[in-house]
């Protein structure tokens, strides 16, 4: 089968790889539709290789048909349309009945002291082969995959893989009620579907902050206000300007160690990424190379007794954070992997009526075979063409 293969550091090459095979009874063989390009992707694309190897297949926002199940799978058959939750959760142990299924104890990679097992997503996370492929094995099929309507398109349910759930939980995780005010740090796709969703949940005011025109505009057609970072210096002051001085109720960091605003982090995060991997790994792992700047201004916009949700992923384990303010103000913060299974039953009726609240058809801005796959990456990266989302067609 033709998968997308890491070999390098920009490097995503279109290769032709074995077939994927039952190989246990809980397992399913599911042939690809659609999988998209997550701005997580980009890590492994920019600096994380010191956690892949040559030839891994990557992606982890896949849906498609089901071909084949294993023996003990009967959550699934044949012929089934399905999407794949980003992280693999077996349904039964402590934490995921618990509802956090991105923490499952039969799939928790403990050899390197993670969570649950990732598809597509480095050495950290198992090493499972990812979704850019033209098939996949999903293990634990006997509870992960979502089975979805076969109509109507992809696109109405293909991001419950990952970014609905994940905006969904941080949004929730930011404590947005009725009546409620929230900002959004960051119109990428998650932070797009963020300012969406806290809107549908009842907040009265969302203010969303970026830079890029297309995703302001973008914004802005679901009426989300926002702040365009290329003309506002100081992103909290406008903040706190635009609610009576006092910020928000609840702040979401949607952009994690990605921020601007940061030119000495970001030029050693480069730096550790051009490291022989051992070292790499201790740079990343002790010394703390994130880009702090959105998480210091979520810090500075929320409102005093108001609540954090970081949903942006942050890799460093050294980063100083201003305990003093926090501590003064009484911030509450949240933050994680997204425990996909957990939200499908709030989210499914947004879906699956014939209006579109969450405006899940209004995102993909580029649609592409999966051959296209390495310029897909590249014009995302690079925010080339107006790209706001990747989504690749086997």
């Amino acid at each position: 089968m033709k998968a997308l293969t890491w070999h390098g550091t920009k490097d995503i090459r279109v290769d032709e790889v074995d077939d994927p095979r039952i190989e246990e009874p809980t397992d399913a063989i599911v042939r690809i539709t659609s999988t998209a390009i997550c701005g997580s992707d980009l890590h492994l694309y920019n600096v994380l290789g010191m956690y892949l190897k040559e030839g891994d297949i990557i992606g982890h926002e896949p849906m498609g048909i089901v071909e084949e199940v294993g023996s003990e799978t009967d959550h699934i058959a044949p012929g089934d349309r399905v999407v794949i939750p980003f992280n693999i959760s077996c349904g039964h142990c402590w934490m995921c009945t618990h509802g956090f299924m991105a923490q499952c104890e039969i799939t928790q990679v403990r050899d390197q002291g993670k969570g649950a097992a990732l598809f597509g997503y480095t050495s950290l996370y198992g090493s499972v082969p990812g979704g850019q492929a033209e098939y996949l094995r999903v293990p634990q099929a006997q509870y992960g995959p979502i089975k979805v309507p076969s109509e109507p398109t992809d696109e109405r349910f293909l991001f419950l893989s990952d970014i609905l759930p994940t905006a969904w939980q941080a949004v929730r995780y930011a404590d947005v009620e009725r009546g409620s005010t929230c900002a959004v740090l960051g119109l990428g796709p998650v932070g797009q579907f963020c300012a969406r969703v806290a809107r549908y949940l009842g907040a009265e005011r969302v203010i969303g902050v970026d830079s890029v025109p297309e995703r302001l505009e973008m914004a802005r057609r679901h009426g989300i206000e926002v702040i365009d970072t290329e003309k506002t210096d100081d992103v909290p002051t406008a903040i706190r300007d635009m609610t009576e001085g006092r910020g928000t109720d609840g702040v979401v960091d949607a952009v994690g160690m990605e921020a601007h605003g940061a030119p000495v982090l970001e030029t050693a995060q480069k730096a550790a990424g051009k490291l022989p991997d051992r070292l790499a790994r201790k740079a990343v792992e002790t010394f703390g190379v994130d880009r702090t700047a959105a998480m210091y201004t979520a810090f500075q916009s929320v409102r005093r007794a108001g609540t954090v949700s970081l949903i942006g992923v942050y890799g460093g384990q050294a980063d100083p954070l201003p305990m003093m303010d926090l501590f003064d103000k009484g911030v509450t913060i949240r933050m994680g992997q997204a425990n996909v299974k957990r939200w499908i039953d709030e989210i499914m009726p947004a879906l699956t009526g014939d209006d579109d609240p969450l405006g899940v058809e209004d995102l993909t801005t580029h649609t592409l075979p999966l051959e296209q796959g390495p310029q897909g990456y590249r014009i995302f990266n690079n925010k080339e063409d107006g790209c706001v989302k990747v989504v690749l067609r086997p």
